[in-house]
C-alpha cells in the first residue's frame, strides 16, 4: 500500500504564530500534540512565495531550481508575469517523482505547478493581460476536467481572486478531492492570512483572524481523510514558507536609475525594454542587473545605491549565488526592517507609504522577500503520521531539508539523493 501525504502551506506563518500557547488555535494546538514540530525553519533568499514553494518540493536553492522571483523581468509591463508555469523549474520536484513511480498526485493553488503532471491540479495563475480572464487562464493552466467540475460544485464560494473567499474554495476542493479521488500525494497552498498581512500589518486583527480562519480550514482537510478512511495512513504536513514584516518605506531605485538615465521611465511608471541598469524588486530585497552592452561599471552604480537610505546591505554576484538566490545579478540589495522595494520608476527614490494607498499595487503595510537571516523571521513546520514521533521538537532546519523529508517518508525511490537539504532524521520513530 503506497504512503500518503498531505502538506499544507499557511503562507506567510511565522515561527512565533505557533509557539508558546496556541490555545485559540484549537485544530493546531491538538495537532502540535501529537506531531514533530519544527520551530524554526530558515528560510531560502528572497523570502518569497514562489521561491520558497519551489524549494519546499525540490530541496534546493532558487540558484538551482530557477525560480528566482515570484515576477518575471518585463520592465515594460504593468503586471508581469509570474513563474506560474512548471517548465520554468530546473530540478526534479516532489510531485513529478511521485507520479513517476505510481503515485496519485493532487494540487491546489501550489505556486509553479501550472501545465505540470499533477493529475488533480488547480494551478495559481490570474488573468494578467486585457485580453484574457480568469476562467480561461485557469482551465489553460490546471487540469481542465478536474477544474471544470470544482468550479460547478464550489465555484459560488469564491470571489474572483480575493481573500478569504478564495482560499474558502480551495479548502472545499481540497476536501472534496480528499473524500472522492484520494490522492496519494496532495498540496494545498492556503494564502488568507498573507493577503491580511499584506494589507493591514503583521500582528493587525484582521491577521489574527485570518489564522483563525486557516485554523478551521485545516480542521476541514483532516477531517476529509477521516472521512474517506485514508487518516491513519497518512501524514499530514502544516508549514509556512516565510514570514512577514512590517514596513513603512518604500524604495524605487529605478527612479534613481531614470534620473542618471541609464534607463527611460514610461509615463506609467515602467521602464522601456532597452535600459542599461535595473532594479528587480523581491519586495524585502532587491536584484540589480546591468546589460552587458553598457557602459555603465559596476563600480558606479554601487557608488550611487551607497547613497540610498533604507539599504542595510549590498551583495555581489558571487554573495549573492553563495546564499543561493539568482546566479547572474550584478548587486543583490537587502533592506533594513521597515523599507522595501518597488519596481516604479517615477517618483520619490524613497517615500513614505501613504495611509491611503494601501491595498493598491505595490503598496503594503507588511512584506517578506528579506534575507532569511532577518530577526525574529523564521518560519515553522509540523508533521504527525505513521512513524513519526509524536510531541517531539526539532529547534531549527532549513526550508531545503522539507523535500527529501518528505521523500523519505513517502519512500521514493528516484527522488535526488545530492539535494542541497539534508533528511531530518530526528522526527523518525526508531
Amino acid at each position: 500500500m503506497k504512503k500518503k501525504m498531505v502538506v499544507i502551506s499557511i503562507d506567510a506563518m511565522g515561527a512565533s504564530d505557533l509557539a508558546g500557547e496556541i490555545n485559540n488555535l484549537p485544530t493546531l494546538a491538538a495537532f502540535r500534540k501529537e506531531a514533530t514540530q519544527v520551530q524554526k525553519v530558515r528560510g531560502i533568499y528572497p523570502t518569497l512565495t514562489y521561491p520558497s514553494h519551489t524549494t519546499i518540493v525540490t530541496g534546493e536553492y532558487p540558484k538551482k531550481h530557477g525560480i528566482i522571483n515570484n515576477t518575471k523581468i518585463q520592465s515594460h509591463r504593468k503586471s508581469p508575469d509570474w513563474y506560474w508555469f512548471a517548465k520554468d523549474v530546473k530540478a526534479p520536484t516532489l510531485y513529478d517523482v511521485a507520479k513517476k513511480e505510481g503515485f496519485t498526485t493532487a494540487a491546489f493553488l501550489w505556486p509553479v505547478t501550472a501545465k505540470s503532471s499533477i493529475d488533480y491540479n488547480i494551478a495559481e495563475i490570474f488573468p494578467n493581460r486585457i485580453w484574457t480572464n480568469q476562467v480561461l487562464r485557469s482551465l489553460s493552466a490546471s487540469s481542465p476536467l478536474f477544474l471544470i467540475e470544482m468550479n460547478q460544485k464550489y465555484g459560488h464560494l469564491r470571489n474572483g481572486i480575493k481573500q478569504p473567499q478564495l482560499d474558502d474554495f480551495v479548502t472545499a476542493c481540497a476536501v472534496d478531492t480528499l473524500k472522492s479521488k484520494q490522492p496519494d500525494l496532495t498540496l494545498i497552498h492556503l494564502v488568507d492570512m498573507d493577503s491580511m498581512r499584506h494589507r493591514y500589518g503583521v500582528r493587525s486583527d484582521e491577521a489574527k483572524q485570518a489564522l483563525l480562519r486557516q485554523d478551521r480550514r485545516v480542521a476541514e482537510i483532516i477531517e476529509a481523510t477521516k472521512e474517506a478512511g485514508t487518516y491513519d495512513e497518512t501524514t499530514f504536513v502544516i508549514l509556512g514558507d516565510h514570514y512577514q514584516i512590517d514596513v513603512n518605506n518604500m524604495i524605487r531605485l529605478n527612479a534613481l536609475f531614470a534620473k542618471n538615465r541609464w534607463l527611460k521611465a514610461k509615463s506609467d511608471a515602467t521602464v522601456e525594454k532597452k535600459w542599461q541598469v535595473y532594479a528587480k524588486s523581491c519586495d524585502g530585497s532587491c536584484y540589480i542587473y546591468i546589460d552587458q552592452a553598457s557602459s555603465v561599471t559596476p563600480a558606479e552604480v554601487k557608488a550611487q545605491l551607497k547613497q540610498v537610505a533604507g539599504i542595510e546591505k549590498i551583495y555581489t554576484t558571487e554573495e549573492a549565488a553563495a546564499q543561493g538566490a539568482a546566479p547572474n545579478v550584478t548587486f543583490m540589495l537587502e533592506a533594513k526592517s521597515g523599507y522595501y522595494f518597488i519596481d516604479e520608476a517615477i517618483g520619490a527614490v524613497v517615500e513614505a507609504v501613504p495611509d491611503d494607498s494601501l491595498g493598491t499595487s505595490e503598496r503594503y503595510k507588511a512584506v517578506h522577500g528579506f534575507s532569511p537571516d532577518k530577526p525574529d523571521y523564521a518560519t515553522t513546520m509540523m508533521i504527525k503520521g505513521p512513524g513519526i514521533k509524536q510531541g517531539q521538537i526539532i529547534e531549527a532546519a532549513n526550508l531545503i531539508d522539507e523535500a527529501p523529508t518528505f521523500a523519505k517518508i513517502l519512500d521514493l525511490k528516484t527522488f535526488p539523493q545530492a539535494v542541497a537539504g539534508k533528511v531530518l532524521t530526528e522526527l523518525f520513530e526508531s
